[in-house]
């Protein structure tokens, strides 16, 4: 907890009502400007406690308007209301003016980032931009100066975007990156090694108006909105503007890479009207505004969240008091606000554990106020974050921070509790009372007897009762005592000093050794800490103190130490421990201690949660222990030594995210205390460690048999402490609890035990124990064991306190596979109900948990235990929490946790059998068959049978309802029951009463509704009802089947209902026995239709000469092939002309190879494919000749299938040259002209084939084809080209043939080729053509290679397109061409047009042979139709 000292400035007496106060950032130097009527005004500078620099003091007779610190330098920048601005220079008092040409009053300073340019604007809209050196001195006039001629009232500079990590580059290069390595590189662009300043900023004026000034002051205009702008702040997340005016309209803009701002939120800030806004922007997106309200509001732009923070009354804020204005510190995460009536209202962000800041205002803790006289109208928080300035309209006031002093010695205890005040509590007498001092306490140090404090001017020494001993100054900060003696520091020098403030010893320290900041007392031993990280101990046992120790260096054995934040030292002076500051000024996380006489340095990490590694470990103790606490990520704040026990330690640790606020740590939740026993032998050894209990604020000391703590403001009664009045509160030590008040030999053979325990040394544990008798030690000693989690230890204690309960519970919980259920029911025998429950829940034993919650009684935590975690006794559990409300005799209640665990339906009964009316009532609400048929029940046993009649059948318990009404006499209204229901129950017991009554006919037929077939069956024997016996054997079973057709075989009358009962019951062999012997032909048929492969082959070929006789040969090849006899089904099929199915020869088909050897089984699949090729049936033959592997007789059925698609596919999987030519023949069969696809696969299936003979003539049927169907000789030409190059690569046996054929076809070529090259030349020279024609003609074997007809018709026409000179010659051609083909049509060969040139130029008809032809052609015709005819 923290106080804060009030300074009050010293102002000069000249000076007026303080107006303006700024701190500067990184010095504890305040700016204050004042102003008077009379003299005008004045700005002057103040040190952290208010001392006024004198040299510094700057007059005008004007008003001081704008105060603007250097942000590294010492140089203020003072805007007055005539237009001068004037440079302040601190300490030296160095006054620059501006050489500025502003007239009117200075309305804005700015710095940029680094300070090299300074931005002043005054009322006018004038604007200038200065430059300024490393030292913060002026460099000649003003860089430039812009007029925008309306007030300026904000400046803000853009921040510059960040440069290069230059140490995050540094790891990775040596982790091996190159890329990073080549920024180091002098190849590379040069390495920017942190951010650079940003020059360009923006400028706001009255008028609404936001101006950008960029690097170069060129200015433009970047936005504007209404209204006079009162603020603007940058939002570097978002890299956005946001802006707020006089009405408190805040706009946010994002600012775009081409210079323009896209407005992206407005909204209107609450205030109340005709008040002062006081708004601060934090570096996390908050803005918070004080506008003369009692709340402070807060709007979150990045959450884009808002909340408010009230005062609260019951910390002493009182009713309609204001706040005037915020200040928020950032490294403290304080919001400081100064209110009306003289208070300053702080509230701390305090952060729980797992969640993040500022997430709701929860998180904002009010603290206590600070009072101070006047209206608070302006507050700022200094630079070194525990100052903050405060206005109070009089005069200004500097509040230091403080944390609150206290100390524990000798059974005393002093609290600060106030600047001035001290709570003293004497524990060996009992006595409270409050100490008033005459300083502000900066630190207190009490004995037995007095009580020490100061406050870096003055020590005072009281007596308990309040009473000042003596008083004498001193300049020292640090304070210790042990006797009479005063012990302070100087430069260099501890001095020893008597009461009365006399020096009468000096322990000098060396210039290496450094100079004495920390001091600390335990018994006669002092340590001290210098500023050099040098320590020494001193014996003060005797008259004069005595270094006990020579100096330790300990830079030289602690790396990345910055500085001793403190030291203390164990009873006996063998152990200094120390907490440091490493170089970046942060907190380490490790407490590290020097052992005096082995002159060694050892640590033990709170990060890793382990001591150094060299320090040695008992292997089991310390790795259960080390694992069960929490001691990971955390850092150490305190540390004591008890001051009669030289080996126990005592630290408190707080996580590593808080370490760094000293003040705070003790605000939070999760502090831990640990303790550890340290010796030379044995190293550091954990000893407890428990969470600081709720209501304490900090630890004080360790005085075995307790921990002391002081408590916060207003202490809280806890179980865990017995809590003191006023400020101090003492907690036993866990081996203790129980034993506060035991004598010095029972204390020291405790803590002798607990330390053995600790190492692990049982025998010596037990030695140091053996001679204490008392139960309450030995109980104590259990306890110890739940914690350190030793079932053997605590065995033994048992047996020494004879809890023999306890002990057997222990035997039997061994079963049980996890330790901690085990400890878990030692701590429930020791009445340790809170340990049994975190151990259950630490091994997730929630079955067990949930019956220890049963067993105390606490059924709310078992219910909710078993619905989340153990549901799988939760209708247990529900069972067990009704039983206990039965029991409280809560009866309403336990009736529901009945319906929960689904018992309600005998357990609500039995509960309200003594309520009639209220079960009456149950009955009818639940509407539960079950329900109502207890209550039937019941209604029957007291004689109720109408009642109970109505209830039976609400539950449809028909079975009830025949039986009622067959005890009633109701026979025919049971018989309805039981034939409209069917219920097999119900008839059968009806069937019963039937039986019992001699008719027989009702009883078989109730019985079969029961579908009770054997009493059914008995009964028919009995009264030979054959006809029914029948019927009835064949719903039964086998056995009454076999049974009945017994009966039926030893009467000897219906053999065949025998038969089919036997067949029936699955006695095939008996039945067919009995089928042949009686000559059962139509039974025998459906007997084999039953018959299978499973069969007997004998019984098989048995039926199956049954059925060749009687000439059912397809019912006798079924059989055979069952059989497995497929040589004599197929003979069977072949002799009568069976058709073989795709089943039956699928069922011929014999996959396994122990039945035929596989010669035979191919032998038998050919002979069903021969079958089947007989039978036409090719598909089958195909799919049976490839089963057999005979390929070529598989295509041949399958060529006589015709199924072309699967004769192309069967070749193409196949893959053989004989089944790829027979293929192809046999697409030649088919119309391939009119089909692309078939003309192709023939050529593929030949040359797959590999028959180039076959392929070319092929191709010469190709050609022969293009000639005479389209008189295509270009196509024909190719086809024959083809045609001979497969020739070639032709090898027939026969040379010479070969030879013949391939120039026959060579000779063929040569002759279409001319008749080609004769048709393209005819295009050019007409007459050329012609001729060549006339020699083609006289070529030998012309024909076929090129018809004649063809030949003849080319030179008609070239002779009748030559005009009518020529129509002779035509003529003479056509006259030759119908002689050398008289039985051919002409017209096919020559044009129609050519032969009515012909007829007109020679008036000669044509049609005469033509006629001749056409009517040979009608003769054709009727000739055909006369046979059609006939």
């Amino acid at each position: 907890m923290a106080v804060y000292f009030d300074h009050r400035i010293e102002a000069p007496e000249n000076s007026g009502v303080p107006c303006h106060l700024t701190w500067h950032s990184a010095l504890p130097v305040l700016a204050v400007a004042s102003s008077s009527p009379a003299t005008g005004g004045n700005v002057d500078l103040y040190l952290q406690q208010g001392e006024h620099v004198e040299s510094c003091h700057v007059e005008r007779p004007h008003l001081p308007i704008v105060l603007c610190w250097h942000p590294t330098k010492p140089v203020l920048a003072v805007g007055w209301e005539n237009g001068e601005v004037v440079l302040l220079t601190h300490p030296s008092g160095d006054q620059t003016v501006l050489p500025s040409i502003h007239t009117s009053c200075i309305t804005l300073l700015e710095w940029s980032s680094s300070g090299s340019r300074l931005v002043t604007g005054d009322l006018t809209g004038t604007l200038e931009v200065w430059k300024v050196d490393a030292r913060g001195r002026l460099q000649g006039n003003h860089l430039v100066k812009h007029d925008y001629n309306k007030p300026l009232t904000c400046c803000i500079f853009k921040p510059a975007s960040p440069g290069d990590d230059v140490a995050m580059l540094a790891r990775a290069s040596v982790s091996g990156d190159e890329s990073a390595l080549d920024m180091f590189s002098w190849k590379g662009a040069p390495l920017k090694m942190g951010p650079q300043e940003g020059l360009a900023f923006y400028v706001s004026t009255a008028d609404g108006k936001v101006h950008c000034v960029d690097e170069h002051c060129k200015t433009s205009t970047l936005l504007s909105v209404e209204g006079s702008i009162k603020k603007l702040f940058y939002i570097e997340k978002r890299e956005a503007l946001a802006v707020i005016t006089e009405t408190l309209m805040l706009s946010q803009y994002t600012l775009g890479p081409d210079g323009g701002a896209t407005e992206f939120m407005k909204v209107k800030l609450s205030s109340k009207s005709g008040q002062n806004v006081d708004i601060v922007w934090t570096e996390n997106s908050l803005l918070i505004t004080a506008t003369g309200e009692h709340i402070a509001r807060l709007w979150d732009l990045e959450r884009d969240d808002n909340y408010v923070l009230s005062l609260d009354e019951t910390l002493g804020f009182e009713r309609g008091e204001m706040i005037n204005c915020v200040s928020y510190c950032a490294g403290k995460e304080i919001l400081a606000a100064g209110t009306t009536h003289g208070r300053i209202a702080m509230w701390r962000m305090v952060v729980q554990p797992g969640s993040s800041r500022g997430d709701n205002k929860a998180e904002w803790k009010l603290q206590t106020p600070t009072e101070i006289e006047g209206n608070v109208t302006q507050l700022q928080w200094g630079s070194s974050l525990n100052l903050l300035a405060a206005n109070n309209s009089n005069t200004v006031l500097i509040l230091c921070e403080h944390v609150m002093s206290a100390h524990f010695s000798q059974q005393v205890a002093a609290v600060q509790l106030t600047p001035v005040q001290l709570s003293i509590t004497q524990f060996s007498t009992g006595l409270h009372l409050a100490l008033q001092s005459e300083i502000h306490i900066k630190g207190v140090c009490v004995t037995k007897d007095s009580v020490t404090v100061w406050n870096g001017k003055q020590v005072i020494v009281y007596e308990l009762s309040g009473t000042i001993l003596r008083s004498f100054p001193c300049d020292s900060h640090v304070v210790a005592v042990h006797g009479e003696n005063l012990y302070t520091v100087e430069p260099n020098r501890v001095q020893i000093r008597t009461p009365q403030g006399t020096v009468k010893q000096l322990l000098t320290f060396s210039k290496a050794e450094g100079n004495p900041v920390l001091l600390s007392v335990c018994q006669s031993y002092l340590v001290v800490g210098t500023d050099t990280a040098h320590i020494r101990v001193f014996d003060l046992s005797r008259r004069d103190a005595k270094a006990h120790c020579s100096a330790k260096s300990l830079a030289d054995q602690i790396a990345n130490l910055g500085a001793l934040r403190s030291v203390k030292c164990n009873a006996n002076g063998s152990q200094v421990s120390m907490l440091i500051s490493q170089v970046n000024g942060r907190p380490d996380h490790k407490v590290y201690f020097y052992d005096v006489e082995m002159d060694t340095v050892t640590h033990f990490d709170f990060f890793t949660g382990r001591p150094s590694s060299g320090i040695s470990q008992p292997e089991e103790s310390e790795k259960h222990q080390f694992q069960g606490t929490e001691l990971i990520g955390r850092c150490p704040v305190s540390h004591f030594w008890d001051e009669s026990e030289p080996r126990l330690f005592v630290c408190e640790t707080v996580p590593i995210s808080s370490e760094s606020s000293s003040s705070s740590f003790m605000d939070r939740v999760d502090v831990s205390v640990v303790t550890l026993f340290c010796t030379q032998e044995h190293g550091l050894l954990l000893q407890d460690c428990f969470p600081k209990p709720p209501g304490l604020q900090a630890l004080l000391a360790l005085d075995v048999p307790y921990y002391c703590f002081s408590c916060k403001v207003r202490p809280q009664n806890t179980p865990f402490c017995l809590c003191f009045p006023h400020m101090v509160s003492r907690r036993p030590l866990r081996d203790f609890v129980g034993l506060e008040n035991c004598e010095k030999a029972t204390r020291d053979a405790m803590l002798n035990f607990s330390f053995y325990l600790t190492i692990g040394d049982m025998d010596e544990a037990f030695k140091s124990i053996k001679l204490i008798k008392s139960k309450a030690v030995w109980e104590n000693m259990a306890r110890m064991c739940v914690k350190t989690r030793r079932l053997d230890v605590a065995r033994v204690c048992l047996g020494n306190m004879g809890n023999a309960r306890a002990a057997k519970a222990l035997k039997e919980v061994e079963a049980e596979p996890e330790p901690e259920a085990q400890v878990a029911m030692l701590a429930i025998q020791l009445g340790m109900l809170e340990d049994a429950e975190k151990l259950y829940k630490n091994c997730q034993r929630y079955d067990l948990l949930n019956s220890f919650y049963q067993a105390s009684g606490q059924w709310h935590q078992a219910l909710d235990t078993a619905e989340t975690h153990d549901r799988i006794h939760l209708r247990t559990t529900y069972y067990s929490y009704a039983k206990y409300l039965e029991s409280m005799g809560d009866k309403q209640q336990a009736l529901t946790y009945y319906e929960k665990s689904d018992t309600h339906r005998v357990e609500v009964p039995r509960m309200l059998q003594d309520d009639t009316s209220s079960l009456e009532f149950y009955v009818d609400k639940m509407k539960d068959k079950n329900i109502y048929k207890w209550w039937a029940q019941y209604l029957e046993s007291q004689s109720d049978m109408g009642s109970a009649l109505r209830f039976y059948e609400l539950a449809q318990d028909y079975l009830s309802l025949v039986r009622v009404h067959c005890y009633m006499g109701n026979i025919q209204k049971a018989s309805e029951i039981a034939n409209d229901t069917g219920d097999r129950a119900a008839s059968y017991h009806l069937a019963r009463h039937y039986e019992g009554h001699d008719d027989i006919k009702q009883a078989v037929h109730f019985y079969t509704r029961a579908q009770a077939y054997n009493n059914a069956i008995r009964l028919c024997k009995e009264n030979n009802l054959d006809d029914q016996l029948m019927n009835l054997a064949l719903l039964s079973n086998p056995e009454d089947m076999m049974e009945a057709a017994c009966y039926y075989e030893e009467k000897a009358t219906h053999m065949d209902r025998a038969v089919a009962l036997y067949h029936k019951a699955g006695y095939v062999s008996k039945a067919l026995e009995l089928a042949f012997a009686t000559q059962q032909f139509s039974a025998l048929q459906l007997i084999a239709e039953d018959l299978n492969e499973n069969s007997d082959p004998a019984l098989l070929a048995r039926c199956s000469d049954f059925f060749i006789t009687h000439s059912q040969y397809e019912k006798s090849v079924d059989l055979l092939v069952a059989a497995k006899k497929y040589h004599q089904a197929l003979e069977l099929c072949l002799a009568h002309n069976l058709t073989i199915t795709e089943d039956l020869a699928e069922r011929m088909t014999i996959t396994d190879s122990k039945d035929l050897s596989e010669e035979a089984r191919k032998e038998l699949l050919e002979k069903i494919a021969d079958c089947c090729m007989r039978q036409g049936n090719y598909h089958l033959a195909t799919k049976k000749y490839t089963q057999a592997g005979s390929k070529l007789k598989a295509m041949r059925a399958l060529l006589k299938s015709g199924d072309t698609e699967k004769i192309i596919f069967f070749a193409n999987v196949c893959r053989q040259k004989e089944l790829f030519i027979m293929a192809a023949n046999y697409l030649q069969s088919l119309d391939w002209r009119k089909n692309p696809e078939i003309l192709k696969t023939i050529i593929g299936f030949y040359t797959k084939g590999r028959a180039p003979e076959l392929l070319a003539g092929f191709y010469e049927a190709c050609a022969q084809v293009e000639i005479d169907d389209y008189q295509n000789y270009e196509k024909a030409l190719d086809a024959l080209t083809e045609a001979s190059k497969c020739l070639s690569k032709s090898k027939e046996a026969s040379a010479g043939q070969h030879e013949a054929r391939l120039a026959d076809l060579q000779h063929k070529v040569t002759l279409i080729k001319k008749f080609v090259h004769i048709r393209r030349l005819y295009a050019e020279d007409p007459r050329e053509a012609a001729q060549l024609c006339e020699a083609l003609l006289e070529e030998p074997e012309l024909d076929p290679a090129v018809r004649i007809g063809d030949a003849f018709g080319f030179l008609i026409e070239h002779h009748c397109q030559q005009g009518s000179f020529q129509v002779v010659t035509a003529y003479r051609k056509l006259e030759e061409l119908q002689k050398m083909l008289p039985s051919q049509n002409v017209r096919y060969y020559i044009s129609q047009a050519s032969l009515e040139a012909l007829q007109e130029e020679t008036g000669i008809s044509l049609s005469r042979g033509d006629s001749r032809h056409n009517a040979k052609e009608e003769d054709e015709v009727e000739e055909d139709l006369n046979l059609s005819q006939v």
